[in-house]
């Protein structure tokens, strides 16, 4: 016979949906002014030039890897021939589209499998 106390036990928790990960500013800003230069078929050095901005920069700041200042957004943006209105405007249609489409639906719930912890 084994004489062993039980392990404690933790006290079971129901789960709560989990929220979507939102993005960042950076990253959606990134994407338009990238999404723009592609739409545009310029190349990223040919932008880089014009906006003042070093091409490795300017490919952080496209990759969501820097945050940029309003005067280096602004010069992107300009090089672009587009105002920071526009850049604006496009990141917030942008946050918008993913806001909405990762919502979840109502009473929804995430199942243990979907649970996973980081260590």
């Amino acid at each position: 016979m084994n004489s062993r106390p039980a392990p404690d036990r933790a006290p079971v928790v129901p789960l709560r949906p989990l929220a979507p990960r939102q993005p960042l500013w950076r990253d959606v800003v990134g994407a338009v002014l990238r999404g723009e230069r592609q739409a545009q078929g310029r190349r990223l050095k040919d932008v880089a030039e014009v906006a003042r901005i070093s091409v490795p920069y300017l490919s952080e700041i496209e990759r969501g890897r820097k945050e940029a200042s309003s005067e280096v957004l602004s010069a992107a943006a300009g090089a672009l021939g587009l105002g920071l209105a526009d850049v604006l405007s496009l990141a917030q249609d942008e946050l918008v589209r993913h806001t909405t489409a990762s919502r979840p639906a109502p009473g929804r719930t995430v199942s243990r499998a979907q649970v996973r912890l980081a260590a």
